[in-house]
């Protein structure tokens, strides 16, 4: 740290007047925020000069071509200490934060990712241009090697860890066609290779790009896949229809891709992130028992299933229609401490299953109460819009259905902790996972963050994709 204030002096003329650490980020740099009288800057403190002198050098040479990049101020003579431009606070991620809770994205979220997406082929292509390629991290370009190791990533950290049954020469072969048809896509551009909202920076309402240091040369359906189907984020289809067509827009400024070749290669490399992805969220969630990577797998579970099948890899696809079968992942109790998990579904695509292996809890069949969705008024909507709530609890069924099963929930709740157990799982089902479901598990839920304040509360909308933690270890 005192290394890094010594280049903030050089640079500025004085020490700085504040120092804030940064959360961690996922690599091994340290972040800091500095400020002086004319306001504030980054700080950062790398391990490894490799690293570092990749995104030194790269942003450099986008920040010279005008590309929306922080501009890097100072370095140390290591190399191993550098100042950059304080893009701000808020990122992506964060505003579009209650669209992740509630799935919902109004005007002005879409038009942050229309915006964002807009600008990622400026990036890929004007980028490329005269880009020194040997500086790029750990790898210059995206090559059989990348391809082999995220393939493996899926196979040994997804799919031996869940102890998927598969043949492994079946799978190799098919393995080996996809790396072909991966390779054989044009890769003259600059591959962000973590192009997501995390990693996207917002001032004045406008995207700036950061944590580009792994980046390469390579194809740039790659960055469009990572995006657009991040496994949390779970877009609206029109939502992605828009990016997509958004983002092709901006592509025909740089080159000419025929509509038919331009989906059939993006859905190639729908496939291959989701794997990766798949891979990533084995490792860090089953091995290292991390719960958020848990809790995301059945978002990427949910993007592959959409996916399917593909006809050039049948016995991969054969693999991959079983997975939505395997019982959700769910975070892994912790010791003493009692976790709810809550529940909706649709009975058309089954029971949700239980993954602490004690069974039991309870399953409740809403199909016996007033349906909204049989009008048209309501088929849009779901169990946590305002006029489906008043619809709900004016006809009274659905409130003379819950007080029943809020009854036996409680005293199951009740006994558990009495008892030191730490999972029971809460299930409403009804024909569509939409309406009655949905309002039903949102009411126990918020019930047992009411009454029980020490527990744990997941409520999972699976058909919805939303998943939503009350922990109070955390508050």
């Amino acid at each position: 740290m005192d290394r890094l204030l010594q280049l903030y002096a050089a640079h500025f003329g004085a020490q700085p007047l504040t120092t804030e650490t940064l959360p961690v980020s996922g690599s091994h740099r340290s972040y800091y925020r500095l400020g002086g009288p004319d306001g504030t800057v980054i700080g950062a403190i790398g391990t490894d000069p490799d690293e570092n002198r990749a995104f030194i050098t790269l942003s450099r040479h986008f920040h010279a071509k005008g590309l929306p990049v922080p501009e890097v101020l100072a370095v140390s003579a290591d190399g191993l200490r550098y100042l950059q431009e304080d893009l701000g606070t808020e990122s992506l991620y964060d505003a579009l934060a209650s669209a992740r809770q509630t799935g919902f994205y109004d005007e002005k979220q879409y038009a942050l990712l229309l915006s964002t997406i807009l600008e990622l082929p400026r990036l890929q292509f004007e980028g490329a241009e005269g880009l020194d390629w040997s500086v790029c991290y750990p790898q210059p370009s995206f090559d059989a090697q990348m391809v082999d190791f995220d393939l493996n990533y899926f196979k040994y950290d997804f799919l031996k860890l869940i102890g998927a049954e598969f043949n492994e020469i079946r799978l190799q072969a098919d393995f080996e066609k996809l790396k072909a048809n991966l390779l054989a896509v044009p890769s003259d551009t600059f591959l962000y290779r973590d192009f997501q909202a995390r990693n996207v920076m917002l001032r004045d309402g406008k995207p700036y790009f950061i944590d580009y240091q792994g980046g390469r040369r390579g194809p740039f359906y790659y960055d469009l896949a990572s995006f657009v189907w991040q496994a949390r984020a779970q877009y609206p289809e029109r939502l992605k229809d828009a990016m997509i067509e958004t983002y092709r827009s901006a592509l025909s400024l740089y080159t000419d891709v025929p509509e038919e070749e331009f989906r059939h290669n993006l859905r190639l490399f729908v496939l291959f992130r989701t794997l990766q992805v798949l891979g990533a969220y084995g490792y860090r969630g089953l091995f290292e028992r991390k719960p958020y990577f848990i809790e995301s797998l059945p978002y990427a579970l949910k993007n592959l299933a959409a996916l399917l099948p593909f006809p050039e890899y049948p016995y991969l696809s054969e693999v991959l229609a079983h997975l939505p079968q395997l019982p959700e992942p769910a975070p892994m109790p912790v010791p003493g401490r009692l976790t709810v998990y809550v529940y909706s579904f649709s009975y058309k695509k089954g029971v949700p299953g239980d993954m602490s292996g004690n069974g039991g809890g309870y399953v409740f069949d809403c199909r016996g109460t007033h349906n909204p969705g049989k009008y048209e008024q309501y088929k849009q909507l779901t169990g946590r819009d305002e006029p489906v709530i008043r619809f709900l609890e004016t006809d009274g069924e659905i409130l003379r259905f819950l007080s029943h099963a809020e009854t036996l929930v409680e005293t199951h709740v009740r006994r558990y902790l009495e008892r030191g157990f730490t999972s029971l799982q809460v299930s409403f089902g009804c024909t569509g996972g939409q309406h009655r479901s949905v309002y039903c598990a949102d009411y126990v839920a918020r019930h047992l963050r009411q009454y029980f304040p020490a527990v744990r509360v997941v409520l999972i909308h699976r058909e919805r994709g939303i998943r939503e933690i009350h922990d109070p270890s955390l508050l």
